[in-house]
């Protein structure tokens, strides 16, 4: 009689069993995060369709990138084409079209900057802030029925998980990533 295969290889060595059940797992996680990547394209779908709509409840010609440079703005988050350019990751050439396209729908406007008086920032006009707000509470209201149904726990852990999706745990001061 000889020795098996599994004698020779110690009894710390993993068995064939051991090495499917693995291959198993990787499979599990390769789909599981195939499911992700899939609703995640169809959320980002539906995103696009809520910009493209909240643009339209602003104004008809507007853009759905002008729609986020607009909300950029009109809620004080980036009021320089530079801070919107970091802010939406996008190019140059596209902000500056789309605010000057904002500025001759009256939806915009470039005043100095109180703190630079060299510098100007870009202000939503009174009309711009009416409308955004009228979108947003349209836009609002339909996250706030899909979410309603969830705990308090579950959407902090949700959120939890977005930011460290989109690597805001990465981006933290100490460094560390919070505890799963």
């Amino acid at each position: 009689m000889s020795a098996s295969s599994d004698e020779h290889a110690g009894p710390d060595a993993p068995d064939a069993s051991d090495q499917n059940a693995a291959s198993d797992g990787d499979l599990d996680i390769d789909e599981a995060v195939s499911r992700v990547e899939h609703e995640l394209g169809r959320l980002f779908a539906r995103i696009r369709v809520s910009w493209r709509e909240a643009a339209q409840t602003v104004h008809p010609d507007l853009q759905p990138l002008g729609y986020q440079v607009l909300t950029s703005i009109a809620t004080g988050k980036a009021t320089s084409a530079g801070a919107i350019i970091e802010r939406l990751q996008t190019d140059k050439t596209a902000v500056s079209r789309q605010v000057r396209q904002l500025e001759q729908l009256g939806l915009v406007e470039s005043v100095r900057d109180p703190d630079d008086r060299r510098a100007r920032v870009l202000v939503a006009t009174e009309l711009a802030q009416e409308r955004v707000t009228a979108a947003r509470s349209r836009y609002e209201a339909r996250l706030a029925e899909r979410l309603g149904r969830w705990s308090q726990a579950d959407l902090d852990r949700f959120a939890e998980m977005l930011s460290e999706l989109g690597g805001g745990a990465s981006d933290r001061a100490d460094g560390k990533t919070p505890a799963s």
